[in-house]
C-alpha cells in the first residue's frame, strides 16, 4: 500500500508540474499573439500611409510641377511642334 501511495503522489506532482507548465506556455503564447496583432496593426497603418503617399506622388499635377520647377521643362510652343503623319500601308 505504501508503494502505491508514493507512486500516486509522484504522479500527482508530475501532473501538477505539467499543469503549471501548460498554463505558463498559454500565457506566453497569448502575450506573443497580442504582440503580433499590434505589429500587424502597425504594418497595416504603414501600408495605408505608403499607398496614400504613392497616390499623392503619382498625381499628374505633381509630375507637371516637378517637371517645370526642378527640370525647368516648359510646354512646347505651337510653332515649334512637329507633327508626323503615319504612312498609309493599306493602300499600297
Amino acid at each position: 500500500m505504501n508503494r502505491s501511495v508514493v507512486i500516486l503522489i509522484i504522479t500527482l506532482m508530475g501532473c501538477s508540474l505539467m499543469l503549471v507548465y501548460s498554463q505558463q506556455r498559454a500565457r506566453m503564447l497569448f502575450a506573443e499573439k497580442n504582440r503580433l496583432e499590434l505589429q500587424e496593426q502597425r504594418l497595416n497603418q504603414e501600408i495605408s500611409r505608403l499607398e496614400y503617399e504613392q497616390r499623392d506622388l503619382s498625381k499628374s499635377s505633381r509630375i507637371v510641377e516637378i517637371a517645370s520647377k526642378q527640370l525647368r521643362m516648359k510646354d512646347p510652343k505651337q510653332d515649334k511642334t512637329i507633327y508626323i503623319k503615319e504612312k498609309d500601308y493599306e493602300n499600297k
